[in-house]
């Protein structure tokens, strides 16, 4: 789990979020198969997990930013803003009413983050490290740099500069355990206030955050992986915002009329299409930049958009799962062609089917390259 309060976290993370995504009927979709119109394509149950994720493209950096949560130094000049952050659910919710924004840098040691939060009222009460920063508004980045959606990692921030980092072995959804006792060895951030922390009495502008997360404290094996020109990551960013009214001088959680915390918002860099960060093949694309002469702009790789089919199938097989009590290995049955065209290449899809357990793959009749993705979310290529 996330936290020592296992059910507040479910109801907050969205732990059964494909199910409730499904069996609710709110996600519909934009994404369709090649040759087919919005009325015949078998993917119009979930358009919210098929809008494109944002990208960013982080330059390299001769000169380390200083840590100290001020980011108007000279070396951030060099690094774009992302897009303002928005509701975790995309185009479902309003756009948030405060800004959130974040930047990158890297060198041949760390990734460099940068985030400004605008906040009219600053606080933050959690104090230990790795208590559940999340209770406190909070700044989160979740980081996966096999871009496999499994093995990756978590990092949230308050405003008191209270870390807590934790590990995934793969997403809550698929059975994944969070190893909350697994630290960011190396990592450094610092927080600067623009105004007065916990106190309600005056309106402040914000705060900033500064972020070191070197490359081997998320690196798995014993081997450092730096990332080089055109490396690709999948990264997010969240931001934990609470209503709160002032009692006896503190900030406090608004309640509903049963006595519980009112649900607090979620913003988040690329919208994730449903109320749950951990769906990691909905996170935004890393790509780094070597040759900051040069300016780049990022074009979805060929094989990114062949996964979009093999999450496609996984999307439709926990349908079938719930329905059925089972997997299916008939594409036609999931309502999926079994050959598809992507941007111009014939590629086939094949289903591998038990009841426990299933195997998508896809393959490019010309190259003969082959991804797969399994029932617990792994995506690969197969050698």
């Amino acid at each position: 789990m996330h936290c020592k309060q296992p059910k507040q976290l479910m109801k907050y993370r969205g732990f059964k979020g494909i199910q409730m995504a499904i069996c609710s009927g709110w996600i519909t979709l934009f994404f369709c198969a090649p040759h087919q119109s919005e009325a015949q394509s078998p993917f119009n149950n979930f358009a919210n997990l098929f809008t494109q994720p944002k990208s960013y493209i982080a330059n390299y950096t001769h000169t380390a930013p200083v840590i100290d949560g001020d980011i108007s130094d000279a070396v951030w000049q060099q690094a774009s803003w992302t897009d303002d952050f928005r509701d975790i659910e995309g185009d479902l919710k309003p756009n948030p009413p405060l800004r959130t924004r974040a930047k990158m840098l890297w060198d041949d040691s760390c990734l460099y983050i940068a985030a400004e939060i605008s906040d009219p009222n600053v606080w933050a009460y959690l104090k230990r490290h790795d208590e559940v920063v999340f209770h406190d508004n909070d700044f989160e980045v979740f980081v996966d740099p096999n871009n496999t959606t499994h093995q990756y990692f978590e990092l949230e921030f308050n405003a008191l500069n209270t870390v807590f980092d934790l590990f995934l072995n793969k997403p809550y959804r698929n059975g994944g355990n969070a190893m909350i006792n697994w630290n960011a060895e190396g990592l450094r951030s610092a927080v600067k206030v623009q105004g007065t922390l916990n106190d309600p009495s005056d309106t402040d502008k914000g705060w900033t955050i500064e972020i070191a997360i070197p490359f081997r404290a998320i690196s798995i094996g014993n081997n450092v992986q730096v990332p080089v020109d055109g490396t690709l990551w999948r990264i997010n960013f969240s931001r934990v915002e609470w209503d709160t009214k002032t009692e006896n001088g503190k900030y406090v959680k608004l309640k509903d009329g049963a006595g519980h915390n009112v649900p607090e918002h979620n913003w988040v860099w690329s919208p994730q299409g449903v109320i749950n960060m951990h769906y990691p093949e909905r996170w935004g694309y890393l790509a780094f930049n070597k040759d900051v002469t040069v300016k780049k702009t990022f074009a979805l790789p060929y094989a990114e958009e062949q996964k979009r089919y093999l999450w496609l199938i996984y999307y439709q097989e926990e349908r079938w799962k719930n329905e059925h009590d089972g997997y299916e290995e008939s594409c036609e049955k999931l309502g999926l062609n079994s050959t598809v065209t992507i941007n111009g290449h014939v590629n086939t899809l094949k289903i591998e089917a038990t009841k426990h357990q299933f195997m998508a793959l896809i393959t490019d009749e010309s190259d003969n390259i082959t991804w797969s993705i399994n029932q617990e979310g792994l995506v690969g290529r197969l050698k």
